[in-house]
């Protein structure tokens, strides 16, 4: 079934997943608010990521300042290197990544059936790189405005992504610094503090999750490119000689934890890169098929030692590793994994999004919209009803509900007939609601129903932890 982000949109906002930034005030373009539900999610992939990583012998975690000295940002080439090519319209006064620009145009070109020419612009477009290259592309392919129709375009240039603040007082040169657009360089600038103090020896990681910025000139697509966003990385520190064995290790565990989490084997794909970095050996994206198309959620790299010999030389500090075995000095190679913590909510959001006809109390049939997200992601776990308001069956469901929500994310909800109320939890993603009725204050017995197969069992009331217990054995 194809559904569309519209739709996924709506019920983000509908059932408090996602809110637009600043809504009240007409919103911040590219900037996005989780609510009650969407802050459960994010909390759950990130608690998954993290278990992972870190309970395991060879990877530390850390939680690196979003701030750091601004020589960090020169070392790393974010300074002179990290932006991107903008072009804007005279007529509409609209702006645009130059290179989003073209893509769209061939996409634009290939469902009209222009393969041909499609492919020839694809061709240059995957050469290009001065924004000379990109303006002649335009230019020459007679590409409109989008908005305008006007192909009436500025000069191509390039436009930094990092956000730029100041500390103290004074607002000059001496006082910059800037958000950070991305985790991973708290990383290295920690390594040697991180191999000291936890006596690791090679290979070993050092995994973080935290906030980046990056002022992006086109944002779109929901949370895939927003301005403010969480990743969750992880550098692995390798001897040279070794990188492509932990490439291939490192690739495979990916997948296998997107896979362990529910995500349908044909909605991803490993996209290796066409043109790789000056100083990586290797690099791949996994890759979500989202509403509008393939795109990354993840991407693995080989990095060399370019990131520890870069700050190395511009710290004046010694990063280099001294082999316990054999006595050899050197800077260790990293893989790296870099995974969108937020792009992979939307990701879950859309994989889990299910639409399907299912069976009225009355006989009939009717529309259901079912999250089937794992139940270690579920953001809530179970729900607790009352089957009606009286006869004693509030109270016992109420009982039920505070000893359940002490160890799971429950939800209590005695508003409106018992169908509508599992409709409600099956497109919240519940993955478990428990009903309190007649029988349970005769024989002490509640029914449990299963959010996918909309099964239902009788259990006795005093096996509702033991049940739980097996049945969500790795969610909180």
């Amino acid at each position: 079934m194809a559904i569309t982000l519209d739709t996924i949109m709506s019920l983000a906002k509908r059932r408090g997943f996602v809110f637009q930034s600043s809504e009240i005030y007409g919103g911040l373009n590219g900037c996005w608010d989780f609510g009650p539900l969407g802050a459960e999610l994010l909390r759950n992939i990130k608690d998954q990521w993290w278990r992972a990583m870190t309970l395991r012998d060879d990877v530390e975690g850390i939680d690196a300042a979003i701030l750091m000295h601004p020589r960090t940002w020169e070392a790393s080439g974010h300074v002179a290197q990290f932006a991107d090519p903008m072009i804007d319209n005279r007529t509409s006064k609209a702006r645009y990544r130059a290179d989003t620009l073209i893509e769209e145009y061939i996409e634009r070109l290939r469902a009209k059936g222009k393969t041909q020419d499609a492919e020839a612009l694809e061709e240059r477009l995957r050469t290009a790189q001065t924004p000379e290259d990109y303006y002649a592309i335009i230019v020459d392919a007679a590409i409109p405005d989008p908005i305008s129709g006007s192909r009436d375009w500025t000069p191509v240039r390039y436009f930094n992504l990092m956000f730029k603040t100041f500390v103290g007082p004074v607002e000059d040169d001496s006082s910059v610094v800037y958000l950070r657009p991305e985790t991973a360089q708290g990383i290295f600038v920690n390594f040697r503090n991180v191999l000291e103090c936890s006596r690791r020896k090679l290979p070993f990681g050092i995994a973080q999750i935290g906030k980046a910025f990056r002022n992006e000139i086109n944002t779109k697509y929901f949370l895939y490119r927003t301005r403010e966003f969480e990743q969750m990385e992880m550098q692995y520190f390798i001897h040279p000689g070794t990188e492509q064995q932990y490439f291939d290790y490192w690739l495979q565990q990916r997948m296998e934890w997107f896979l362990s989490l529910g995500m349908k084997q044909d909605m991803l794909r490993v996209k290796p890169h066409e043109k790789l970095a000056h100083y990586a050996t290797a690099a791949v994206d996994i890759e979500f098929r989202f509403p509008f198309g393939w795109g990354e959620i993840e991407g693995i790299h080989s990095r060399t030692d370019y990131d520890l010999r870069r700050h190395q030389e511009y710290s004046g500090k010694r990063l280099e590793y001294t082999d316990p075995y054999t006595g050899e000095k050197f800077i260790p190679y990293v893989i790296e994994t870099s995974v969108g913590a937020t792009r992979s909510l939307m990701a879950f959001l859309c994989n889990a999004y299910t639409e399907e006809e299912a069976p009225t109390a009355e006989g009939g049939m009717e529309k259901r919209v079912v999250l089937r997200f794992h139940p270690a992601l579920a953001p809530v776990k179970i729900a607790v009803f009352p089957l009606v308001n009286k006869d004693g069956m509030p109270e016992r469901a109420q009982a039920i509900y505070r000893d359940l929500h002490k160890r799971w994310k429950t939800q209590y909800d005695d508003s409106g007939a018992i169908g509508r109320r599992y409709r409600r939890q099956d497109e919240i993603g519940t993955p478990f609601c428990v009903t309190i009725d007649g029988q349970t204050i005769v024989d002490g017995t509640v029914t449990v129903r299963d959010r996918d197969t909309m099964q239902q069992e009788r259990i006795a009331e005093d096996r509702i932890i033991e049940y739980f217990t097996s049945k969500l054995s790795d969610s909180n």
